[in-house]
């Protein structure tokens, strides 16, 4: 990480953190905030909750023979930030990245090598993404009667 996030939260719950985006998620806000997980949602502050992850492979163009010779590679993450009485701090929202790769069919391990370090290329950002927006969000103050 390039530094600690301040978020407006102390304490945060994210579900089904066992592994992909939520699992460094989980492990960038622990090592590069002082949020406090939980696994309690009903002790958080906050609850991320992360749905609709996509990673899609698209022909971008072809040769004069037929042959791939580019794809876009397109991922996508939704998710939504809310307290545990559902009060939306961050409304349900999609970030998507895309990366553009040549590719030949003579060299398919090394393209589908390429294409796994791109992807996970892609999650890093990803996170760093996700994490600007949890920073960003905006958390209402007590009102003081």
């Amino acid at each position: 990480m390039r530094g600690t996030e301040t978020l407006p939260f102390h304490t945060m719950y994210i579900p089904g953190a066992t592994g992909g985006i939520a699992l460094d998620l989980k492990r960038n806000i622990q090592s590069g905030t002082d949020v406090k997980l939980t696994d309690d949602p009903k002790t958080a502050d906050a609850i991320l909750e992360l749905s609709n992850e996509r990673r899609e492979k698209i022909i971008l163009s072809l040769s004069g023979s037929g042959r791939v010779r580019e794809f876009r590679l397109r991922y996508s993450v939704s998710f939504r930030v809310h307290d545990p009485k559902g009060q939306d701090y961050v409304p349900t929202s999609t970030v998507q990245l895309t990366r553009d790769m040549t590719y030949d069919d003579t060299e398919i391990l090394a393209k589908e090598a390429e294409e796994q370090l791109l992807f996970r290329d892609m999650q890093t950002d990803m996170v760093q993404q996700v994490l600007r927006r949890l920073a960003s969000a905006q958390v209402a103050k007590p009102s003081v009667p």
